[in-house]
């Protein structure tokens, strides 16, 4: 080969080389030859059931999928949620998720509410102190309804467990992750009032519990009422029964040995749900727009986001159930 020749062929290689690198962003780091890591049923604990069944994904893949029933946390007690007066302490609330903060939810923030939210509508206690708390289940049903009346404004919103004692929440997930050309938006309500496809589940902790879209924050303050968040930063309504809004470290966590963020549940794709930051504090910092990334050891996984965020994860890379 000439002189002229070689060099010809030696800047078309160049080219082909810079050409795929420059897709690479589009890709998903070990899309092409990465590990893929089935779920591992085990890690789902007592107090739940877990079946095998045949299904179909959304991108039209047919497998398998286990099949999670499941009531109420055997892990950790769920509450308190609302304090019964302004003198109390830490102990006798929750948690609320403001701007990325996480506060407990005691005495002296409920007695602070209206310099909290520059409103003086806030007045969530009487004379003595004693704050307003729903107490029976159709309190609970009708404070968190979207268009609570007046009768609640300024109340504190607390279901208890015994409202749910017979609720049991069936999920599905694939026994083996199946990645997606695209990732997939999470479904709910679209702007404004357009219903988007897709689950609206974020995933599951291994206690059965699930990982919930965004609590409306807007709404319930809107109404002048307060819904906090227990300490695992769960509550309860009727109709989900016991949900998390944020990953605060209560729940089951099972710790990684090489300093990875321990593994807290499986997301609707059966990719596994971690930690936000690893044992050294920090967040990997190559978290794709989902808030995922891939390692040879856990294979494509997520990260959740802070606990103040009042958010999980932001979509899926892999095939979920529809």
């Amino acid at each position: 080969m000439h002189k002229f020749q070689s060099r010809i062929f030696f800047l078309l290689m160049l080219a082909i080389v810079i050409s795929s690198n420059g897709c690479k962003d589009d890709v998903t780091p070990g899309d092409e030859a990465g590990i893929v890591v089935d779920v591992d049923p085990s890690l789902f604990l007592e107090g739940t059931t877990v079946t095998t069944i045949d299904c179909t994904l959304s991108d039209g893949t047919k497998t398998t999928c286990y099949q999670i029933v499941a009531s109420t946390p055997t892990d950790h007690d769920m509450g308190p949620w609302c304090p019964d007066n302004i003198a109390d302490g830490a102990e006798a609330g929750g948690i609320w998720l403001e701007n990325g903060e996480v506060y407990d939810v005691d005495g002296a923030f409920v007695a602070n509410m209206a310099n909290f939210y520059n409103d003086d509508t806030w007045l969530m206690y009487d004379a003595n102190g004693d704050i307003y708390v729903t107490k029976t289940e159709d309190d609970c049903i009708n404070a968190a309804n979207p268009n609570v009346g007046v009768a609640y404004k300024n109340f504190c919103v607390e279901c208890i467990p015994d409202y749910i004692s017979d609720l049991t929440s069936t999920w599905l997930i694939p026994t083996t992750p199946v990645k997606l050309t695209a990732p997939a938006s999470f479904g709910g309500m679209g702007p404004p009032g357009q219903q988007v496809s897709g689950p609206s589940v974020r995933g599951i902790a291994f206690n059965g519990a699930e990982f919930s879209a965004s609590a409306p924050v807007d709404n319930i303050l809107g109404a002048y009422t307060l819904a906090p968040f227990d300490d695992a930063g769960g509550h309860i309504n009727v109709h989900q029964g016991y949900h998390y809004h944020a990953a605060t470290g209560v729940s089951t966590q099972v710790a990684q040995s090489d300093g990875h963020a321990a593994m807290i549940g499986y997301a609707m794709d059966g990719h596994g749900i971690y930690a936000q930051v690893n044992e050294d504090g920090n967040e990997p910092s190559d978290l794709d727009s989902c808030r995922g990334h891939y390692d040879d050891t856990r294979g494509y996984h997520y990260h959740v986001d802070a606990p103040g965020s009042n958010n999980f994860i932001n979509c899926l890379h892999g095939a979920y159930i529809n």
